[in-house]
């Protein structure tokens, strides 16, 4: 019996061995993406698990009584410095029973938050005809309470290992029981600037500085990318210093996003001395960082465009110039715009950068132009994370989850324009 193999059964062994190695390939990326995506709902699940309680806040229904010989002991009334904090301690002391001495009264005075008076103030100036009535109002409660209500506070602990007494737990039921603790929408969280009490802090301020700042970024990156790319494609000669420049750009792009904050902290701050802190600065420093990017897509959608647009174009006469911007330009729009989207999603998840030109200071008031001091999203998630106030913890995961939606609305925008603008050839 002759042992050794024919032609057609070497090529059929070969064949078997080539599935079985496609076989494992496949079956290797399908579990790897099966991971990644076991993952990603593990984090997704996590963030909302911490975040979503974020977006509702606890009040307190008090009955307000609008004493003016409590606001202006000295018979001059003056609503902007009045002390609207006795009014609404006033009004909680009589929703609670069996309340004396000092020490008790502070501890019932911290079951509101200090924004309470605030509130109050702004509520009069607005209504000073209601001076001298009776006014029910929902305040909000302090930050412990409200994670005591949310259930992250646990009242079987030893009192001596939790942040309230057994005295406020007991009001707190009280409270709940007379229908007078309530849990709201979180409506501060994005009406409000920055603040060191958890109840009262919100993002307002940091979408306003990161919207200001990427309408600097947009308003500079956009047409200076999109220029170079043509210049580079389309009227550059080929020749070294065309290559270098080819070669910086595409390493720029790779550059860590802090040595543009260094760059910026150089250049716009130590030498051009504009304002520390401001959306302008933040813009032009992520300006910098999203040219490289836009630069190199809006070439690929340039070289994307068929040769024979430009040859049919240059045979009925058309100047190189008018190839570019009457045929090519618009035909490689599509690609341009789905990069500097792309761009714009990469400026607003930064932070590194907008930390060395001093964004990270506390900024309460919300931003009114470019110049004013000024935070940014991701960094008003690295200054939440790194509070030790455990109600700071549920607003970190919820600015996230705003930032994520943000990131996903403009990726999304990007892959819409690219479909509904893009041609085949």
């Amino acid at each position: 019996m002759n042992s050794k193999l024919t032609t057609a059964e070497k090529v059929q062994a070969g064949l078997a061995r080539r599935r079985r190695k496609e076989f494992l390939f496949r079956l290797s990326g399908m579990l790897a993406t099966a991971v990644g995506i076991v993952f990603l709902m593990v984090f997704f699940a996590t963030l909302i698990g911490k975040g979503a309680s974020a977006f509702k806040q606890t009040f307190l229904l008090l009955d307000i009584e609008l004493n003016e010989e409590v606001l202006a002991p000295d018979g001059e009334l003056d609503l902007a410095y009045a002390d609207f904090d006795s009014l609404v301690r006033a009004a909680l002391r009589k929703e609670v029973a069996d309340v004396s001495g000092r020490s008790e009264r502070r501890e019932l005075n911290r079951l509101v938050s200090i924004g309470a008076g605030y509130q109050l103030r702004d509520f009069v100036m607005q209504n000073p005809e209601l001076l001298g009535t009776t006014q029910p109002m929902w305040v909000p409660a302090a930050s412990n309470i409200d994670m005591l209500v949310k259930g992250n506070i646990d009242a079987s602990l030893d009192e001596s290992l939790r942040q309230l007494s057994d005295r406020q737990i007991g009001w707190v039921e009280e409270l709940r029981s007379a229908d007078r603790l309530k849990s709201k929408f979180n409506t501060a969280l994005f009406s409000n600037g920055d603040s060191r009490e958890p109840e009262l802090a919100g993002i307002k301020g940091a979408m306003m500085g990161s919207f200001f700042m990427l309408l600097v970024t947009i308003s500079l990156s956009f047409p200076i990318g999109v220029a170079a790319a043509i210049y580079l494609e389309e009227f550059a000669p080929k020749n070294r210093l065309a290559d270098l420049v080819e070669v910086n750009i595409n390493n720029l792009a790779a550059v860590p996003s802090i040595v543009f904050g260094l760059l910026g902290l150089a250049v716009f701050i130590n030498w051009m001395a504009l304002p520390r802190s401001a959306p302008l600065v933040g813009g032009l420093v992520l300006t910098l960082l999203t040219l490289p990017v836009i630069i190199i897509a809006s070439r690929a959608a340039i070289k994307a465009v068929p040769p024979s647009i430009r040859e049919a174009a240059l045979g009925i006469g058309a100047s190189q110039m008018q190839v570019v911007f009457h045929h090519v330009l618009p035909l490689a729009m599509p690609g341009m715009l789905t990069g500097a989207i792309i761009g714009m999603s990469r400026a607003l998840g930064e932070s590194a950068p907008l930390l060395m030109i001093g964004m990270i200071a506390f900024v309460v008031d919300v931003p009114g132009g470019f110049t004013d001091p000024a935070t940014a999203l991701p960094v008003q998630i690295y200054l939440w994370a790194d509070s030790p106030e455990r109600a700071f913890a549920e607003r970190t995961s919820a600015a996230i989850i705003v930032l994520l939606v943000f990131l996903l609305l403009m990726n999304l925008a990007a892959v819409l324009v690219r479909r509904r603008m893009e041609r085949k050839w």
